[in-house]
């Protein structure tokens, strides 16, 4: 026969060489491997228990996926580009093994709604472990919120000092988006969690399968609804790469402030040596490079994601072979985020935190403008009124080039004519920062109120 291929009954020629290696996908969707045995495995059972092949067959067929499984994780099993993909890799080699009983494995499914189901598979693994991932950096955040609960330093808006902040409150702001990275991937993992093995091709099978008990032997608590649906949906892989690419930008603007808070500029922060590098000609040099890569490798996840919604944005019903381009991009994410998540955690954890420094810069600035404002509204002065009175009160001090501290009452009535002595405790930044008590604010009372809400909503997570 001229086409040795398992689907090459229907043609008289050879694949040419080129297009064998044009199309297979088996150098990478055998990452896939585990996920497609697990997913076989489950499928022969049920033919057996459906009385579709006898129940020594397929017995033999579960047998011989196991050993496949166990010889390639040994290395001694490698497949040929010829095989196309994992798919027929592993049925090849099937049938190889056990004689025509493998070619039983394949009755009532197709490679669409085998892929689909290997995929779900995967990410649904890939998903609980970035869950965990996610976990491990809050409780990092969480620790050294506590560890800073005293530690002030200069807010910024525009990258221009603003309103004195706890370095608590701040390190707590990026556990916020990493919580809600963790509620968006729970939520994916859900959609992931959908059985679709039965839908065949695109139109369902008439052999009598259970796909209620192949679900239940792969755990999924649910299956899908429309065969056609079924094979060509993405929508899974997309949510997972857009929810990676939130997390990405999350740590890479996090990345993004320690990156300036380590300059001689700023001063805040000093890097653990074992998360930095140094350079090859200047010896002085302490390179934050490590969140300089997360920062960089945020792009190539976004260009996944729209890697993926490109791909999917033209294809007509039901499967088409373009689909065969989903994996990279959900494969190379998954090592990025994965990577990022883990070092980053490291990084965050062993950062040090210049405390003197950052409380030096928070009373400069005249980080306390707004505080000032906002006491002398509770004075009756209407809020724009007090505005403009405090921008010329800073005005003066640039000019004379001086702080709030350095100011006398007299030249305070300069600017507001009611001034009294009480006015200059609003000066000061450890006041300003105390003052914010309202929910969600700055104040060392509420930060401690949040770090109760999140200590109670993890006990009953």
């Amino acid at each position: 026969m001229a086409n040795e291929k398992l689907w090459g009954g229907r043609f008289k020629e050879a694949t040419d060489r080129r297009v064998e290696e044009f199309t297979a996908s088996i150098r990478y969707d055998m990452r896939l491997l585990r996920h497609d045995i697990e997913g076989s495995i489950a499928h022969a059972k049920m033919l057996g228990k459906q009385g579709i092949i006898s129940n020594e067959e397929s017995e033999k067929i579960v047998a011989g996926l196991i050993s496949i499984r166990e010889d390639i994780e040994k290395g001694d099993l490698r497949f040929s580009v010829s095989l196309e993909d994992v798919h027929m890799a592993v049925e090849s080699a099937l049938i190889e093994r056990i004689g025509e009983a493998g070619g039983k494995l394949h009755t009532a499914r197709s490679r669409n709604d085998q892929i689909a189901l290997d995929i779900r598979l995967y990410l649904r693994e890939e998903a609980a472990t970035i869950l965990q991932l996610l976990a491990k950096l809050n409780e990092t955040l969480l620790k050294r919120a506590k560890e800073e609960i005293d530690t002030l330093l200069p807010g910024c808006t525009h990258l221009q000092k603003a309103q004195p902040v706890l370095l608590a409150h701040y390190l707590l702001a990026y556990r916020e988006m990493f919580h809600r990275d963790s509620l968006r991937m729970r939520s994916c993992y859900e959609g992931i969690n959908v059985m679709p093995l039965g839908s065949a091709a695109l139109a369902g099978t008439s052999i009598p399968i259970d796909r209620g008990y192949v679900a239940r032997l792969l755990n999924f608590p649910r299956i899908s609804k429309n065969s056609m649906d079924a094979v060509a949906d993405r929508d899974f892989a997309a949510e997972f790469l857009f929810d990676t690419a939130l997390i990405m930008m999350h740590l890479s603007r996090f990345c993004e402030d320690l990156i300036i808070w380590s300059t001689d500029q700023f001063g805040f922060i000093e890097m653990a040596d074992s998360f930095t590098t140094g350079s090859s000609i200047m010896p002085q040099k302490k390179n934050p490079d490590v969140a300089e890569l997360i920062r960089g490798k945020s792009g190539r996840v976004y260009g996944n994601l729209v890697s993926l919604l490109t791909l999917m944005k033209g294809l007509p019903m039901t499967y088409n072979r373009d689909l065969q381009e989903d994996k990279e991009p959900v494969f190379d994410s998954v090592d990025t985020v994965r990577s990022c998540l883990e070092i980053f955690e490291g990084l965050i954890g062993s950062t040090v935190f210049k405390k003197d420094k950052m409380m030096q810069d928070a009373k400069t600035g005249y980080a306390a403008a707004t505080d000032i404002a906002e006491y002398l509204v509770t004075q009756g002065v209407p809020f724009r009124k007090a505005h403009a009175i405090v921008g010329r009160l800073v005005g003066y001090c640039i000019e004379k080039d001086k702080n709030f501290d350095e100011l006398s009452l007299e030249e305070v009535k300069m600017f507001y004519e009611g001034a009294k002595t009480e006015i200059f405790k609003y000066f000061d930044v450890e006041r300003s920062v105390a003052g914010k008590t309202v929910s969600g604010g700055t104040a060392r009372q509420a930060i401690l109120e949040r770090i109760k809400e999140i200590e109670k909503e993890r006990e009953v997570s």
